[in-house]
C-alpha cells in the first residue's frame, strides 16, 4: 500500500510502498478515507521532535473497518470510525480514574514485537501509533471510536486531533466558565477549536491573537469577539487594554516559546493560561516566579484531556447541531502525493487546516 514515509528529518517525505503486518487478536485494519495534515508531524520533519526513523507519519484520520483480529468484539468491517492516538488499556491507574488521555501503560507493539509496518523487510514506525497517511492502518481497537454513517470523513479526520484538542482544552483541561473572557493565541486549526470552545463554553469575550490577517478573518467567523494582529501590535499590551488587565483564560496553541509565555503574560491574577501546542524537545518556557502569588496558573493540556469515545461523538452532535463549525476550518485538499506541498503551507502558516482525501 501507499503511505507517507519519513526517512531522514529535513528531508522530503516519501511515497513508498510498504506492507502491513496481519492484524493481532485486539487489532483492526482500517482503510483510510481522509487525513488531516497537523504541525506536530511537521515538528518531527524539522527534528524539533523525535522519533525512530523511518516513521510513516500522520495521526489524524478518519476510515472504514476491513479487518478486526479474533479477539475484538466492538468492531466490524464496514463501521466507519475515527482513530485518535490517546490509546488507552483500560486498566490503569489513569484509565480508572476517569483520565484515558494520559494512559500509563498503552496497548501498543513495542521494538521487540513485529512490525505492524515494514519497508523492503525493515520496520517502519507509526508516528502517534497510528501512520495515518496510508491507504490502510493497522491499530490497536483502543484505538478507534464508531461513529455513523452520514459524517463526512474529513470532518471526522479532524475531530480525530484538532477539534478535539481545541474544544477539549477548554470545555475539559481548562473548564472556561460562562461569562469569562479567553485569549488564544495561534488561530490555525486547533486554535479556532478552541475558539470554538469558548463560545459553547459560553466566554463573552474571546480574542484571537495570530500574525496573519486572513485567519483572523476566520477566527471572527467562528466565534472570536475580537482580533488582535501581533505581526502589527504588542500582543500582550493589546490583550489587556481589551479585558480588566488580563484574560480569565488563555490557550497557546502554536507550540512557541515566545507565545507561550506572551499567553501567560496575558492572563489575569487568578486565571489560567493552558499550553495546547507541541513544544520542540528541550524548550522551557521562563515566567516570573512573582506572578504566582497571584495565583495564576499554567498548565498544559494532553489532546484536549478527552476521553475520546464519550467525546468525538459529542462533538459529532455538536456539528450536527450547528454549534461547531468543522467544514470552515478547512481551507485546501489535496491527495497524499501532495504531502509535501501541503506541509510547506502548514510550515508557512498559510493553511488553518489541510486534508487528505483518499480514493
Amino acid at each position: 500500500m501507499k503511505a507517507a514515509v519519513l526517512h531522514k528529518t529535513h528531508d522530503p517525505i516519501q511515497i513508498d510502498d510498504v506492507t502491513l503486518d496481519n492484524p493481532a487478536s485486539s487489532e483492526v485494519i482500517v482503510r483510510t478515507m481522509a487525513a488531516g495534515v497537523c504541525h506536530s508531524d511537521l515538528h518531527l520533519v524539522e527534528g524539533l521532535i523525535t522519533a525512530p526513523l523511518p516513521c510513516l507519519l500522520g495521526h489524524e484520520s478518519a476510515g472504514i473497518v476491513e479487518e478486526v483480529g479474533s479477539g475484538v468484539t466492538d468492531f466490524k468491517a464496514g463501521d466507519h470510525v475515527i482513530a485518535c492516538l490517546s490509546i488507552f488499556c483500560g486498566k490503569c491507574e489513569r484509565c480508572l480514574s476517569g483520565r484515558p488521555n494520559v494512559c500509563l501503560n498503552r496497548p501498543v507493539r513495542d521494538s521487540a514485537d513485529t512490525p505492524r509496518v515494514t519497508l523492503n523487510g525493515e520496520r517502519v514506525e507509526q508516528f502517534a501509533n497510528i501512520g495515518g497517511y496510508a491507504e490502510q492502518m493497522l491499530l490497536h481497537e483502543n484505538t478507534l471510536v464508531k461513529i455513523d454513517k452520514d459524517v463526512s470523513f474529513e470532518v471526522a479526520a479532524l475531530i480525530g486531533c484538532g477539534v478535539t484538542t481545541g474544544v477539549g482544552a477548554v470545555l475539559n483541561t481548562a473548564k472556561v466558565e460562562a461569562g469569562s473572557s479567553v485569549a488564544v493565541f495561534g488561530v490555525g486549526g486547533i486554535g479556532l477549536s478552541a475558539i470554538q470552545g469558548a463560545r459553547i463554553a459560553g466566554a463573552i469575550k474571546i480574542i484571537a491573537v495570530d500574525l496573519a490577517e486572513h485567519k483572523l478573518a476566520k477566527a471572527m467567523e467562528v466565534g472570536a469577539t475580537h482580533v488582535v494582529d501581533a505581526s502589527s501590535h504588542d500582543p500582550v499590551e493589546a490583550v489587556r487594554d481589551l479585558t480588566d488587565g488580563g484574560v480569565d483564560y488563555a490557550f497557546e496553541a502554536v507550540g512557541i516559546k515566545e507565545t507561550s509565555e506572551q499567553a501567560y503574560q496575558a492572563t489575569r491574577g487568578g486565571g489560567v493560561c493552558t499550553i495546547v501546542g507541541v513544544l520542540p524537545e528541550g524548550v522551557n518556557i521562563e515566567i516570573e516566579g512573582l506572578s504566582l502569588l497571584s495565583e495564576k496558573r499554567l498548565q498544559g493540556s494532553s489532546m484536549g484531556s478527552n476521553r475520546f469515545r464519550i467525546d468525538m461523538p459529542r462533538y459529532i452532535e455538536m456539528y450536527r447541531q450547528g454549534n461547531l463549525m468543522v467544514n470552515e476550518i478547512i481551507t485546501r485538499r489535496g491527495n497524499l502525493e501532495d504531502i509535501n506541498d501541503l506541509y510547506a503551507a502548514q510550515k508557512n502558516r498559510e493553511e488553518a487546516r489541510s486534508v487528505i482525501l483518499f480514493d
